[in-house]
Parts: C-alpha cells; structure tokens; sequence
C-alpha cells in the first residue's frame, strides 16, 4: 500500500526534479540526457579487482551528481515514476550485451525482504520490467524473471571491503524449486540498479549457472566512474 500512496500523492502534489531540485518537475529534461550519457550509450565496466565468475556488465552511466541522486529518490524515497527513465538506462546497457540474436530473459537480483517491505517496493524489479517494457517497444523484445532468492540472511553491503563482500553474499542466492526449467533456452541478463565490486552479480551469475541457466552477461543503471573503461567494447 505504501507504494499506491506513494503514485497518487505524486499524481497532485508538486514536485522538484529528482536530479538536480529543479521545481515543479519529477525529472527534469538535463537529468534525462544525464541517464542515458547525452545519448552516447551505455559502455562496459570493470570493478577492479573484480571477484572470480564475474560476468561481462554493461552500465548505461556513472554513479555520480544526478544519476546519483534519481537512483536513490526511486529506491529510497519511493518516487516510483522514475522507474520509467531508469529503465530506459538499463535497457541501453542490456542492448549491449550479447545473447545470440535471442530475447534475453532478464533476471534481477533480489533484495533483502526486510529491505522490501521497509521501502513498499522492490526497486530493481521495478527497474527491470520499465527496460523490459523498453526493449520490447523497441522491437528487441524481452520478459523480466525473478528467480533468484536469498536462501541466507545477508549484511548490508555498505561499508564492507571486496574481500568482506564476497564472503557476505558466497552462497546466498538460490533458484528454488522447478523454477530452474524457465531458464533454459534464452540467455539470462543478469540486472541490478549497481555494481560496485560485482560480488552479487558473480554470486547471481553462480546461481543462475547452477541452475542451468546460460548467463550471457549484466546490465546495471549505474557504475563508479573509476570502473567505465577506456574504449568502447
């Protein structure tokens, strides 16, 4: 119920643009161009060091400024409209990856169920069907599963090391049931908000594999600065 209240205050009340506090604008037309790189397109990311059994990721742009700031108004502050532009975000960077000419599946990485009902909604999954909504517009074609679970409480990432958060998400992330036989087939993308040292994406990609699953790569909305490489891929 949080998150209905949540769209209906938005639907009569002002607000200031999630980027950058323009008035009277959820998302302001700059803060857009910001999303998406001024239309340069999402480019491929390397946390260095990244953990063993990392994927190829693709981010459609720097957690920083702006992008920053829409990210946490959607997660944290509920502002549930701008799934819409992130998802667009990410739908650039799914473009990227390379699945086999086939409709990717996408596959979120799940959240703390703590971590949901806290905010009265699961961002990435939300963020995950406006790209599948995008790709499909598009023509690429795209459907959104969320197979993957926690199977064990986890810490808060925040705070922790590479070393620490590899050991925190080693083995916390499951395919349960007969849930494993929708994976076969297409290529899964992995999708998360963002990647900073990628042990949760090499944990989802793990677990994917474990159920049979064929990873062809992540997507994610942002990434630090310091992981974007040099030349286009």
């Amino acid at each position: 119920m949080q998150g209905v209240w949540r769209e209906l205050a938005g639907l009569v009340l002002p607000v200031d643009c999630a980027g950058c506090g323009r008035p009277r604008t959820e998302l302001c037309a700059g803060c857009r161009r910001a999303l998406v790189r001024d239309g340069r397109g999402a480019r491929r990311v390397r946390p260095r060091p990244g953990p063993a059994g990392l994927p190829r990721v693709w981010a459609g742009a720097p957690y920083a400024d702006e992008v920053r700031a829409v990210l946490l108004a959607h997660k944290e502050r509920g502002a549930l409209r701008l799934a819409g532009p992130l998802g667009a975000a990410l739908a650039g960077a799914v473009r990227r990856v390379r699945g086999g000419g086939r409709a990717p599946v996408l596959v979120p990485v799940p959240s703390a169920r703590r971590a949901v009902a806290g905010r009265g909604h699961d961002p990435v999954r939300r963020i995950a069907r406006a790209a599948a909504a995008d790709l499909r517009r598009s023509g690429a074609g795209a459907r959104v599963l969320p197979v993957l679970r926690q199977c064990r409480p986890v810490a808060d990432q925040a705070g922790l090391s590479a070393p620490q958060r590899l050991a925190n998400v080693a083995g916390a992330l499951e395919v349960p049931g007969a849930a494993d036989r929708l994976l076969t087939g297409a290529p899964v993308v992995l999708v998360d908000d963002l990647v900073t040292t990628g042990a949760t994406l090499a944990e989802a990609a793990r677990a994917v594999a474990a159920a049979g699953g064929r990873v062809a790569g992540a997507a994610v909305v942002a990434a630090p600065r310091s992981a974007f490489e040099s030349n286009w891929n």
